[in-house]
């Protein structure tokens, strides 16, 4: 007989639900987050599994990696999509979730994702990881200008980190002794910060020169490493699309559509998908359509859709 499970993981623990062929319960269990104990439970109990479900989450790419080492047919499941599935059920809770999972499971009703590769994932903790020191200067930048304004001092544009520090410096001489270290602390820190930054550029441009799909990428105008090393940690195995066009759907790129009977509309794009990818080609696309002086066609349809659009 075929056997299916579903696994409701939460940070401490794992609710346990194995349905058999025609969906009666079999087994259900409660143990801690770990891939050991959650084999363990599974295979304990000596079942051919066809297909155990796992919904997406920040666990679920770890999970699904380690409970595979152990021979275990794991999928990783979309969980807006399961939600969706398991919306009619009046009471939720973790119980009634893994026996959902399991039940989806065994009729076929789910959406599998692909669990990103190590590769893939690395690239993405380092992006991560500069996107989060960046939001952090941006936010010190802020407050340093807008505490300054307290004594009427105005730093004006934007310039270069070195430029702006040393402005900073010379302003903050001629104010109070407990606003100039207020001050100084946290340029010390937007110092640190900055140094972080660089150092992360360095090995994401040492990584996007050896790989050979980001040297592609980079020959397109407005597209640099960073864009190029995001774009690839987002598609991670281009082969999983049947075709071209359906990447701009994942990315959310196309428009939405609502169509019932004789109404059919067209949104905005569906913003869908990964948005740090989608902000990246935003930004590339508008160094394309401002910046760069090549004339070709994506420019000019480009330059005439935003002449169209506004």
């Amino acid at each position: 007989m075929k056997y299916y499970s579903g696994l409701d993981v939460s940070l401490k623990e794992t609710f346990i639900s194995i349905v058999d062929e025609k969906g009666k319960i079999v087994k259900e269990e409660v143990v801690a987050s770990e891939s050991d104990a959650i084999a363990k439970c599974l295979l304990d109990q000596d079942k051919r599994y066809e297909v155990i479900g796992i919904e997406s989450g920040q666990l679920s790419i770890s999970m699904c990696k380690e409970l595979r080492s152990f021979g275990l047919p794991v999928v990783c499941v979309d969980a807006r999509h399961m939600a969706a599935a398991l919306s009619a059920r009046i009471n939720k809770n973790d119980k009634n979730d893994a026996r959902g999972i399991a039940q989806m499971m065994r009729v076929g009703l789910y959406k599998e994702v692909l669990v990103k590769s190590d590769e893939s994932c690395q690239i993405k903790v380092a992006l991560g990881s500069r996107r989060q020191l960046i939001c952090s200067k941006q936010q010190i930048v802020g407050t340093i200008r807008g505490l300054l304004k307290i004594h009427g001092i105005k730093l004006g544009k934007r310039s270069k980190f070195e430029t702006f520090a040393l402005r900073i410096q010379e302003t903050i001489n001629n104010v109070d002794e407990i606003s100039r270290s207020s001050i100084e602390a946290l340029l010390h820190s937007l110092k640190t910060i900055e140094e972080s930054i660089r150092k992360l550029d360095k090995i994401l441009s040492e990584q996007g020169r050896k790989d050979e799909d980001c040297k592609l990428l980079t020959t397109v105008p407005g597209v640099g490493v960073i864009v190029a090393m995001t774009y690839k940690a987002a598609i991670d195995d281009p082969y999983r699309f049947e075709t071209s066009y359906t990447v701009g759907a994942y990315m959310g790129l196309s428009p939405r559509q609502y169509a019932s009977g004789e109404v059919d509309r067209h949104g905005s794009i569906s913003k869908m998908g990964p948005m740090e990818c989608r902000s990246m080609l935003y930004e590339a696309a508008q160094v394309l359509l401002t910046i760069s002086r090549k004339n070709f066609k994506l420019r000019s349809w480009g330059l005439k859709l935003a002449k169209k659009k506004g």
